[in-house]
């Protein structure tokens, strides 16, 4: 029987080169990305390397809750229809802004950062436990170091600096996926956090040249800022999926959870306030308040 496995924010750069190693790895792929003509285009480059299996493109718009519930429905029926267990699901999406914006009222790099994908991975444990043993990978960030790591609301008061709020929003979805491991630890679903370390893709190559990103101390010393940016985003994106590869299929992490897979790889200590148990609870309240898993 065949097995799937779902890749967010697939269509480009690092998720498209995460979708391509599944398919070589002999996964039927689902990528889903917002972009029709980027998705068809996706899915001809993947069928042209002639996988075991043909990968297919569903469309929604990951900045939009409703639209992630509507996702998670679809592929959930889909999966029941088929019979087919879905292996793996990457929450590969990810998006920074230099000037603040919202989502359905919420600071828009916490809805995508982590309430889209917490929401979806939420959603979709039922149909993953019953195709198990499945593999959650969520795709972390190193900016997860500079983050403010208060969580009394979903957007920290003062200034807006997009590179620190994305840090914090992937810093909440680090602390829910380790969180989510424990929580189903012996139930065949792994969970595991991937660091791709860096890349030229769309986010870097237009996002991370504005200075206004980072805090005014920063600013300061924008010039080193920012080539320390251009080294660390220089690198492939098929380099910066192998993290995620590895975790999805890497037969050596089999029966084991919660670990970070860093950018060269290998497993490696994830940032400590991600197990902060302070940190984790106030996530959870977060993601239960903003993302219900029933619509209001």
């Amino acid at each position: 029987m065949r097995k799937a496995a779902v890749v967010t924010a697939g269509t480009a750069g690092i998720g498209l080169e995460t979708a391509l190693g599944l398919a070589d790895a002999g996964f039927a792929v689902t990528v889903i990305g917002r972009d029709v003509e980027r998705g068809a285009n996706a899915i001809e480059r993947i069928n042209a390397t002639a996988p075991a299996h043909p990968a297919r493109f569903l469309s929604a718009d990951l900045a939009s809750l409703e639209q992630v519930r509507a996702l998670a429905h679809e592929i959930a029926a889909d999966q029941a229809a088929s019979g087919e267990p879905l292996a793996v699901l990457v929450n590969n999406v990810g998006a920074m802004f230099a000037e603040r914006q919202t989502r359905g009222g919420v600071e828009a790099s916490f809805v995508v950062n982590h309430l889209s994908p917490y929401l979806l991975t939420e959603l979709l444990l039922p149909t993953l436990t019953a195709g198990a043993p499945s593999r959650i990978v969520n795709v972390t960030s190193g900016a997860v170091a500079v983050a403010k790591r208060v969580f009394d609301a979903a957007e920290p008061p003062g200034g807006y600096y997009g590179f620190h709020w994305y840090g914090r929003a992937k810093l909440a979805n680090l602390a829910y996926t380790l969180d989510l491991a424990a929580r189903l630890d012996g139930t065949g679903v792994s969970v595991f956090a991937a660091d791709p370390g860096g890349a030229a893709t769309d986010m870097t190559n237009g996002t991370m040249t504005d200075p206004k990103i980072v805090s005014p101390a920063l600013r300061l010393l924008w010039p080193l800022v920012r080539r320390t940016f251009e080294r660390s985003t220089s690198g492939p994106a098929s380099a910066a999926a192998r993290p995620s590869i590895v975790a999805a299929t890497d037969g050596a992490l089999t029966g084991r959870t919660g670990l970070l897979i860093g950018a060269q790889a290998q497993p490696v200590s994830p940032h400590r306030a991600a197990a902060d148990p302070r940190v984790v609870e106030a996530v959870r309240r977060l993601s239960e308040r903003h993302a219900p898993l029933a619509p209001a």
